[in-house]
């Protein structure tokens, strides 16, 4: 009988050749191997959390991916609402809508009278800008917001949307288009302008246009 030690010897060099390897290596890829280890932590925290209880593979994992997802879309959902910050930010020029505290002094009526003239005057720009002034101190006077001559459009955005998102909103399309005409430089044409004299009224409540008193 050959020598036993030599027999376990010849057995061990067999087993070390590359074809017999090749079955006891871990081929998988590093994401495979984080995917696995995620998926064991998983289950044995599921099964920490769910005394009694032992997860199977598929449900585990099922309810891994199903989480994954949810964190996923709400990550997306998060930057989203980043962007969106920053883009009307953005389009809120870091302008205040006062240029003078005396203009802060005028009424909704006088302001909207300014807007009338400047209309018929075809200077469509400078009355969007009274439109506007007269709404915020329209907002003002109804304590939606508090009017300083130090404020900008975006303070005001602000100020709103801890109030009243609805309004807020509004409130923003009207002040996108004033930093446009006042700030931008944008011409505004004639149908434009009626269209957003048309939804600045509807924010002035009582106040109609045609009862507008002389000034």
């Amino acid at each position: 009988m050959e020598n036993p030690v030599k027999a376990k010897e010849d057995l061990q060099e067999i087993l070390n050749q590359r074809e017999y390897q090749i079955y006891y290596e871990d081929n998988r890829n590093f994401l495979e191997i984080w995917w696995d280890n995620i998926k064991a932590w998983f289950r044995d925290l599921l099964a920490d959390w769910l005394s009694g209880f032992e997860p199977s593979n598929g449900f585990a994992d099922t309810l891994l991916i199903i989480l994954i997802g949810v964190v996923f879309l709400l990550a997306i959902f998060g930057i989203f609402l980043v962007l969106r910050s920053v883009k009307r930010k953005k389009a809120l020029q870091e302008h205040q809508p006062f240029q003078s505290l005396n203009e802060m002094e005028w009424s909704v009526e006088r302001h909207l009278k300014e807007a009338e003239k400047q209309e018929q005057a075809e200077n469509y720009s400078l009355a969007t800008r009274h439109q506007f002034l007269a709404v915020l101190l329209y907002f003002h006077e109804r304590q939606w917001l508090q009017a300083h001559v130090w404020k900008t459009n975006w303070d005001y955005f602000a100020e709103l949307q801890r109030k009243d998102k609805q309004r807020a909103e509004a409130f923003y399309e009207l002040a996108r288009m004033f930093d446009e005409a006042v700030y931008g430089k944008r011409k505004i044409e004639q149908k434009e302008y009626q269209n957003y004299r048309e939804k600045a009224l509807k924010w002035l409540g009582e106040t109609d246009e045609k009862e507008i008193k002389e000034i």
